[in-house]
């Protein structure tokens, strides 16, 4: 815990040689810059919090705005209000009015792509842009051959018939699958996804055009994970519609939640009279089932994390769990192990189980779920699915793995 000893909040502030030096060590005090005192403190870190007041300059050596750490909401809220004293006039219902008047800035009479997966943030985008422009806007679905099971007809329901949005959907499966040949690497899959999204793209802009814009629903968490955010970060991982895109791209980007976290995003489309089914569905990732599957990506281990992944989600809706969790999904790679069909030996593919618990998906800790539902995730996918031999639960918070596994 933290516990601080001034009652002016922290801030982390990279412009200081000093405060970067300071930083880079745990618990140094003979580091400590110049004109600075140690303001709070933890039980294994004597200067987890420094300031100079005269300055209005703090530094933390911890993540405020992470889940779960105790108090950290107030400390972000102290800094804005007792040291900033910004005025709370920023709320979700100024943010979709402004998008909509910046998006109609933005574009003006240009004509707007629309990439959609069916997913709450690309579904919340294209509403945005949809309100701004009107028939100027293109939604396009593409069928990478790595959805979960029947996702295709899922999303043209929700667009067509829920939203009233017209939908184009084209059918690229065999072209992402051909392209996904023989990488193992999990950020060479994930590229290589981004290109042929890409090209889909662009070539049917060019063939249904003319367009402008490109839009995506890529949000801040993707931003910072791909090492693009102007900050600190690393790269954890690219997302595909960051990136991942090429530089040959010749479309603009247009990204109305850039800077939003998922559960904003939620609010976001909960004001906007999103349908409920489509407010709790899971995230999925962009790049599909080729991140979920490690090592190279085959139809066979497509077909097992395919169905394992949409019995995990069953038995959670059957035990009252799916509304409780962040994500739940299953994960297949290239390890194998011996089991028993009748009386006869056979060598099958582990399948792991991955659920976590998570606020906007920077943090997430494994959900305990009860003996009885893991038991029945388990049984009902070693029986229904040919060639699986073990189930294992996956139990690491992130950090240090991340949500997904690749």
């Amino acid at each position: 815990m933290l516990t601080i000893t001034d009652k002016t909040n922290l801030f982390r502030n990279f412009d200081s040689d000093g405060l970067k030096c300071w930083m880079s060590h745990s618990d140094a005090a003979e580091i400590i810059p110049k004109g600075f005192e140690v303001i709070g403190k933890t039980s294994n870190s004597f200067s987890a919090a420094i300031g100079n007041n005269d300055k209005k300059i703090f530094g933390l050596q911890f993540h405020p705005e992470v889940a779960h750490t105790e108090n950290g909401e107030k400390v972000l809220f102290n800094f804005a209000s007792e040291i900033s004293k910004a005025n709370p006039e920023w709320s979700m219902s100024n943010f979709i009015d402004t998008s909509i008047n910046d998006i109609q800035m933005k574009v003006m009479n240009d004509k707007v792509l629309c990439a959609v997966s069916g997913g709450i943030d690309s579904t919340t985008c294209a509403i945005l842009i949809h309100r701004a422009i009107k028939n100027n806007l293109t939604c396009v679905f593409v069928d990478n051959g790595l959805l979960r099971e029947n996702e295709r007809e899922i999303v043209a329901d929700i667009f067509q018939k829920k939203l009233s949005i017209p939908l184009r959907i084209i059918d690229a499966r065999e072209r992402f699958l051909k392209s996904l040949e023989g990488l193992t690497d999990p950020e060479q899959k994930r590229k290589k996804v981004g290109e042929i999204f890409a090209r889909v793209f662009t070539e049917f802009a060019e063939s249904e055009g003319p367009f402008q814009w490109l839009a995506q629903g890529t949000l801040y968490p993707d931003v910072i994970e791909s090492g693009v955010s102007g900050g600190p970060a690393t790269v954890i991982k690219t997302h595909h519609n960051v990136g991942g895109l090429p530089e040959w791209l010749h479309l603009r980007i247009l990204e109305p939640l850039r800077f939003l976290y998922k559960d904003e995003v939620r609010k976001v489309a909960k004001i906007m009279g999103i349908p409920q089914d489509l407010l709790t569905r899971h995230p999925f990732p962009g790049p599909g089932l080729a991140v979920r599957i490690i090592g190279e990506v085959s139809h066979e281990k497509i077909n097992v994390v395919r169905k394992a992944s949409k019995i995990v989600e069953e038995v959670l809706v059957e035990d009252n769990w799916y509304n409780k969790v962040w994500q739940a999904f299953a994960v297949v790679g290239d390890d194998k192990a011996v089991g028993i069909l009748g009386d006869e030996r056979i060598v099958g593919h582990i399948v792991s189980i991955r659920v976590v618990e998570s606020v906007d998906a920077m943090t997430a800790d494994w959900t305990r779920l009860p003996y009885a539902t893991l038991e029945k995730i388990s049984s009902k996918i070693t029986n229904e699915i040919e060639d699986v031999t073990w189930v294992t639960y996956a139990i690491s918070s992130k950090p240090p793995s991340t949500i997904e596994p690749q």
